[in-house]
């Protein structure tokens, strides 16, 4: 019998409890015990950020992170955006422009903009059909963004 323990931490700012296992990532967790769809499961291993979530203000890949660690603690998902059943600025952008497209990198890329200019998401980018439009979306906060991506402009 595989043993199980309570996890109980803070999501999107309402506190939550269940049973997980030790080896239970909080990427499982969120999907298959609480029901957030936002995570996705992307690549595994940490490198694509399609699982991207807040912990305590910090990007973690769910996919990388034991459950457990996160007992006690504020985990905030894409759903969690949202300000008075509404659109948090960003999202809207996203929303405006079509920037989501197939959502596979939604979570990672509403989570963490500044990081738009790392190597691995360069590369990535430059394959996706909606990079156009996520740079448009982005535009009212390029302030986030990394100076050598602030003057881009692909319309």
């Amino acid at each position: 019998m595989t043993m199980k323990y309570v996890l109980s931490f803070n999501l999107n700012g309402l506190p939550v409890e269940t049973l997980v296992k030790a080896t239970d990532t909080l990427l499982d967790v969120l999907r298959e015990k609480l029901n957030v769809v936002s995570p996705k499961r992307g690549c595994d291993n940490g490198d694509c950020g399609a699982c991207t979530v807040l912990v305590n203000g910090d990007p973690v890949r769910a996919c990388l992170t034991i459950g457990l660690t996160v007992a006690g603690k504020n985990v905030q998902t894409v759903e969690g955006l949202l300000q008075d059943g509404k659109l948090h600025p960003l999202q809207r952008a996203f929303h405006e422009h079509y920037a989501a497209q197939c959502g596979f990198c939604t979570p990672f890329l509403t989570k963490t903009p500044s990081r738009l200019a790392s190597r691995s998401w360069r590369a990535f980018l430059a394959t996706c059909a909606g990079v156009a439009h996520m740079w448009k979306s982005l535009k009212p906060f390029r302030q986030w963004l990394p100076a050598s991506t602030r003057s881009r402009d692909d319309g």
